[in-house]
């Protein structure tokens, strides 16, 4: 049984909760936060709230079931400062909060849990995009997803939409007094469910690479397929399709108002792609070679000023003054070795340390191909947890 759905005994103490965001602004404001993590020890080191702010503890639930918790339990936890405990939806960190609170701690819990925290998504304006029109960075924190919203006069286009936030991208159009006209995919994703296919059941018309099709997308009648060099409007800005595989063979960048290069997961303003999500370690190499030639010769090839940006960001990556994970290619060309190594280099820094693979990435690249079918908590919960499309957990750049 889920520990969220067991019935725990009532403490006697009451404790309050706090909001998902609320704890974000928290550790973004740079308080020192306390966290007592009370899922499974497997579920904490796979996917934690993690930051240099952040002490994070983890105790399993099941240790504070006891009417006598163990003083070596209680001995972990500080009673000198404020503890917020958290679970994965909520219930069991609400028991623990109490208890704890029945022995004079000073804590509250986590309102939702994990869950809640997933459905944190934040919006920052790209600043230095110079190109027609505003341009938005859609932003995860719990997975590190990143999207982009461009728009200008009475037209807007998403890149890499989540479908767990279709109605966000339609209720932030509106909003802004645009119609969503488009939804680009840069691929097919390994780490997060697409919304693509929502979007186009809401009349927003669905563009996907026609390379990643070939991957055996079930749902080419109901999108637009999209080629190499391929532009379109929005307002008076245009999006340019610029095919860059390496990632997946699919993989296709999108230029934005000439100014930012929206590269999926080909290129993150920390490090590079992982090569090995479609053909696994055997087809990996390849691969690797494949995204040394995108890279080189389709991204590197870019004015120095076009910033990029990323679908995803890692906790080595570090935001710009704006807050958006975006880069001009010139500082990644000085700060990023791999992206001055020849070939062999690359390919051998590449495959040298790549992190574990994304959770449940089979069953998500299945459904995004429209050969699985998830409701929306199945697709919720399939894509809890980090990203991990990078090529190691550390940053390949430098602080130079």
């Amino acid at each position: 049984m889920d520990a969220d759905e067991m019935d725990f005994p009532t403490p006697d103490s009451d404790v309050d909760s706090i909001a998902p965001e609320t704890l974000k602004s928290r550790i973004d404001d740079g308080e020192s936060v306390t966290l007592l993590d009370t899922r499974m020890s497997s579920d904490y080191e796979e996917w934690k709230i993690d930051g240099p702010n952040v002490d994070s503890i983890n105790v399993p639930y099941f240790q504070f079931l006891d009417e006598e918790i163990d003083d070596d339990v209680l001995g972990r936890i500080p009673d000198d400062e404020h503890v917020t405990v958290l679970c994965a939806k909520g219930g069991a960190s609400e028991y623990v909060a109490g208890a704890l609170a029945d022995r004079g701690y000073d804590v509250d819990h986590l309102e939702d849990g994990m869950n809640g925290w997933a459905s944190i998504y934040e919006s920052h304006e790209v600043t230095g995009y110079d190109g027609p029109g505003t341009l938005l960075q859609y932003q995860r924190p719990s997975s590190g997803c990143l999207g982009y919203l461009l728009y200008d006069g009475d037209e807007a286009a998403i890149v890499d939409p989540l479908r767990a936030f279709t109605d966000r991208y339609l209720a932030d159009a509106e909003e802004l007094g645009v119609d969503l006209t488009y939804a680009f995919d840069t691929h097919v994703h390994a780490d997060h469910l697409s919304g693509l296919r929502e979007l186009a059941d809401e009349g927003v018309e669905a563009m996907l690479p026609s390379a990643a099709a070939d991957r055996g997308v079930t749902y080419t009648d109901a999108v637009t397929l999209v080629e190499d060099g391929d532009k379109f409007a929005v307002g008076d800005a245009t999006v340019e399709t610029v095919f860059t595989p390496g990632h997946t063979t699919g993989m296709t960048s999108y230029l934005l108002g000439d100014s930012l290069l929206a590269t999926g997961d080909g290129l993150f303003i920390e490090s590079v792609a992982r090569p090995d999500l479609e053909e696994g370690d055997e087809g990996a190499p390849e691969a690797a070679r494949l995204l040394y030639d995108s890279l080189q010769n389709r991204v590197l090839t870019l004015d120095d000023d076009v910033l990029v940006g990323g679908a995803h960001f890692s906790d080595a990556a570090e935001p710009a003054a704006d807050g958006t994970y975006t880069a001009p290619i010139g500082e990644l060309r000085e700060r990023m070795d791999a992206l001055s190594a020849d070939e062999d280099e690359f390919v051998e820094t590449v495959l040298a340390d790549m992190p574990p693979r994304p959770a449940n990435y089979e069953d998500i690249i299945a459904t995004n191909l429209g050969q699985n079918a998830v409701d929306d908590d199945e697709a919720f919960t399939l894509e809890l947890g980090p990203n991990n499309c990078a090529a190691s957990q550390d940053a390949l750049t430098s602080d130079d």
